[in-house]
């Protein structure tokens, strides 16, 4: 068995080589863009959202295809958790309606 002060020796001799920090720095940097897009794209469907109201908003078959797509990637959980253009539901509806024409 290994004790404890050993194992904690050889975290304390743990340094990052030059390569290992400049991926760790671009990921840092890539998470940080990709999460002010998806606050965006967040934004920006709420505001459609607002402009609508209530109104039913009508899309083409190839929009519909398209978030059917994405959505059914997504998964219930996190489609629920953004609250989408349409219910949840309604994006897996599209996909079953997809796969079966297909």
């Amino acid at each position: 068995m290994v004790s404890p002060k050993a194992s904690f020796g050889g975290l304390m001799n743990f340094v990052l080589q030059p390569w290992q920090l400049l991926v760790v720095i671009l990921t840092g940097w890539l998470n940080r863009q990709q999460q002010a897009v998806i606050d965006f794209l967040l934004a920006e469907a709420q505001v459609l959202k607002e402009t609508h109201g209530k109104r039913r908003i009508r899309l083409s078959d190839d929009q519909r295809r398209r978030l059917a797509i994405k959505g059914k990637a997504l998964g219930r959980k996190a489609l629920q958790e953004i609250t989408p253009l349409v219910t949840p539901d309604t994006i897996f509806r599209w996909h079953r309606q997809l796969r079966d024409a297909a």
